[in-house]
């Protein structure tokens, strides 16, 4: 166990942020802290924590060391949003509700766990998706991510919740915490994806699958309802291959990157106290998108 220092007012005056998770070198999340920061006046230094890259850490370890190391705060993502629970010291309610974290405040010694992405995934989907038909979804994923993203979905009135996973348990345990919630809605686990999509208003993957380290389809592209509204919470490419598909279907689609900003504007909130910049946020987001899309040609 490390030996946390006393003093950490070294570093007061300047903010340091990190980023724990699996193949996230194409993660927009720093330059949008680092933008926000910029707009507002102060030095903020957002380092990503690439567990594909770095030491094989534990967990556990890669979160002391970053305490004793002074960051102010993590963000997590994919594939520790649930694996980080037992080693925080709080959660918020939203995190509670969800068992997932995707922002740690580090103050004094103790880790204080947040869920941004509920937020980000709600702005989001009112502000791209304001009048689409939500009688019935089908989500696929079950995991931390896939946790917030059914939260926000029932909030914004889903009747009927079809859940998938490959891990059939998992997405059992998910549909008795949101059925805990209290929302009224009918929550399905289901055990082929492809027969589920048929008669949905809109199919949401909040798994991995996409990813620029994970590619694929979560979903044959013969069973995405051509008149369904699809999202994909995959950012990183910008347009997954289970988008384009969708969309050349003939369906209304939203990508990840609406959540990625509106979860990161919370998340800033958390680690500074100060309201970002949002255009800031935005255009930093965008930039960093094309460079990367660039470096791809």
């Amino acid at each position: 166990m490390l030996r946390l220092p006393d003093d950490r007012s070294a570093g007061r005056g300047s903010v340091l942020i990190g980023l724990i998770g699996a193949g996230i070198a194409e993660s927009r999340t720093p330059a949008m802290h680092e933008a926000a920061a910029l707009a507002a006046g102060f030095s903020l230094v957002y380092r990503r924590l690439d567990l594909d890259l770095g030491p094989d850490l534990p967990l556990q370890e890669l979160l002391e060391l970053a305490d004793w190391m002074g960051f102010d705060g993590l963000n997590v993502t994919y594939p520790c949003k649930q694996a980080v629970l037992p080693f925080l010291d709080e959660l918020s309610e939203n995190a509670r509700a969800v068992g997932a974290v995707n922002t740690v405040v580090l103050r004094d010694g103790r880790r204080f766990g947040h869920n941004t992405d509920i937020w980000g995934f709600t702005e989001a989907f009112r502000d791209e998706l304001p009048d689409v038909p939500r009688t019935r979804v089908l989500q696929l994923g079950a995991g931390g991510a896939g946790s917030a993203v059914a939260f926000g979905l029932l909030s914004e009135g889903v009747g009927e919740l079809r859940l998938f996973d490959p891990d059939r348990a998992r997405a059992e345990l998910l549909a008795r915490e949101m059925a805990e919630l209290g929302k009224g809605a009918e929550i399905v686990v289901v055990e082929d994806a492809g027969e589920a999509a048929e008669g949905c208003d809109g199919v949401v993957n909040a798994s991995p699958v996409g990813m620029q380290k994970m590619p694929g389809m979560p979903l044959p592209a013969a069973a995405i309802p051509a008149d369904a509204w699809v999202v994909d919470v995959v950012y990183f490419p910008i347009e997954t291959e289970f988008l384009a598909t969708a969309r050349a279907r003939g369906c209304r689609v939203m990508g990840g990157g609406g959540m990625a900003l509106w979860q990161a504007v919370r998340a800033f909130e958390l680690f500074t106290g100060e309201k970002p910049d949002r255009r800031a946020m935005r255009e930093a987001f965008a930039r960093a998108s094309r460079l990367m899309a660039g470096a791809e040609e």
